[in-house]
């Protein structure tokens, strides 16, 4: 009987002693992973343009009803220190097809270039040394956009700062431009847009 109780209180004290030990290192976990977390977040861009109606695409952006295919102006601040290039991939996320539908992709861009005019030239290379890539429809420069059906769809803008340029040939579709990019992001920015007719 004694005995008993001089081993309760051990028993007590462990337990209290297991309990301090798994908070510390849940707290500690979390640190890190909040740490990490920051850590492949990284700095942001800011994309924007002008010309959408809040965040609808406006119908001579669209590649609906006999439309040009213009693409819209976009503008952006200054990359992080390093920033030698931009890059810019547009797709359809809500896409039937099963999969993220490219409506343009862009690469090279100068690392002093701080805006792209409406109406880019559909051109593999740019007077400024742009390169364009080949979209979905095997077209080079924007094809603007125009879903099947009326629901509405989202078109996401993409912008990379890259501590390098990519020196791919120009007509290099979105996969070779995401694979040459791997390692070289600084930093991202997004521009969502919505389409419905």
């Amino acid at each position: 009987m004694t005995q008993s109780r001089r081993s309760a209180p051990s028993a007590s004290l462990l337990f209290q002693s297991c309990a301090v030990l798994l908070l510390t290192l849940v707290a500690a976990t979390q640190i890190g992973c909040s740490r990490a977390d920051g850590q492949q977040q990284g700095p942001s861009l800011e994309l924007r343009s002008n010309r959408f109606e809040g965040d609808a695409i406006p119908n001579m952006y669209s590649s609906c009803k006999g439309q040009d295919d213009i693409s819209p102006e976009l503008s952006w601040k200054a990359g992080p220190d390093h920033t030698q290039s931009f890059a810019l991939i547009v797709f359809d996320k809500d896409s039937p097809l099963g999969f993220k539908f490219t409506h343009w992709v862009l690469y090279d861009i100068p690392s002093d270039k701080r805006e792209l005019p409406e109406n880019t030239p559909k051109q593999e290379q740019l007077t400024d040394g742009s390169r364009q890539g080949h979209n979905d429809y095997n077209r080079i420069g924007y094809v603007g956009p125009c879903p099947p059906g009326h629901s509405p769809h989202h078109y996401v803008f993409d912008l990379y700062a890259l501590d390098t340029k990519l020196d791919l040939p120009p007509g290099s579709s979105k996969k070779q431009v995401l694979k040459a990019m791997k390692e070289h992001v600084l930093a991202t920015g997004e521009l969502v847009g919505r389409y419905q007719h």
